[in-house]
């Protein structure tokens, strides 16, 4: 299958890239720098020039393919609404050339009940296996610059590893191999209308997380207060705080999907995460 991925040199989609390739699939990625290109070719990848802002390269780069991961998201939390906007945009102009082709089309979810992912699941009603992909809030593994390193970064500022209060609220994770390996899946066999939670670890309480940073870098663990939360973590305040069940059950029953990778407890304990 030629495969199209936008956001395909980002930190998921070299995994998804690699994980396409090694499986037997011809993957078109799309690169808005020479340096991306470069890194696509060096990874055995055909180059698709363009950018999120240029529909007709997306609308192009699609019709060239047989089907479409969609990973790429300016990541602009400053203006978060323009980023969903830009996002939303990028799935109307690529499900109309995939509209009536029973061609698959998977994007990722960034928040609950979005305009994208309403676009996406309208998509599935008009002849494309439109299927949207849940991933766990940590995303793991070597190349990390998501929460996790937000968190060790706080801790060495602040000179202790902290939690909020008794630290049992859990976290949800997925290694970012393992996530490659459900976007590739899901790719190959997901049902039109799909949403599938990529979920390695279901519960991971926090104050785990917080030992394991402490004890990397040889700092005290210290339970805080809500009340002090966003002070220490900034706006990571209320994530930190946050309850988050979930469960891959039935994704894994759907696809045969079974996460392989260290968990995040594990992966945290490998080191790589705390070389500077």
């Amino acid at each position: 299958m030629r495969v199209f991925v936008t956001g395909a040199t980002g930190y998921i989609g070299s995994a998804v890239v690699r994980e396409l390739i090694d499986a037997g699939h011809k993957v078109i990625g799309l690169a808005h720098s020479d340096t991306g290109a470069v890194k696509l070719k060096e990874a055995g990848a055909e180059v698709h020039q363009g950018s999120l802002d240029d529909l007709e390269s997306l609308r192009s780069g699609a019709d060239a393919a047989d089907g479409v991961i969609h990973l790429a998201f300016k990541h602009d939390f400053a203006n978060f609404a323009a980023s969903l906007a830009t996002d939303f945009q990028v799935i109307e102009a690529i499900g109309k050339v995939l509209e009536g082709s029973g061609k698959p089309f998977l994007t990722t979810a960034h928040a609950n009940g979005t305009a994208s992912d309403n676009a996406t699941m309208a998509l599935a009603k008009r002849g494309v296996r439109a299927s949207i992909v849940s991933l766990a809030p940590s995303v793991h593994g070597e190349g990390d610059k998501g929460f996790v390193p937000r968190l060790i970064n706080i801790a060495r500022e602040k000179g202790f590893s902290a939690y909020i209060e008794d630290g049992a609220n859990c976290w949800t994770a997925v290694h970012r191999l393992d996530a490659a390996r459900l976007f590739r899946l899901a790719l190959e066999s997901a049902p039109a209308g799909s949403i599938l939670d990529g979920v390695g670890d279901e519960e991971v309480p926090f104050r785990n997380i917080a030992n394991v940073i402490g004890r990397q870098l040889n700092l005290p663990v210290v339970s805080i207060s809500r009340e002090k939360a966003e002070t220490h973590f900034g706006f990571l305040g209320s994530i930190a705080a946050l309850d988050i069940p979930r469960s891959s059950v039935h994704t894994q029953e759907l696809l045969g999907w079974k996460p392989a990778h260290p968990s995040l407890i594990s992966d945290l304990e490998q080191g790589h995460y705390f070389d500077k």
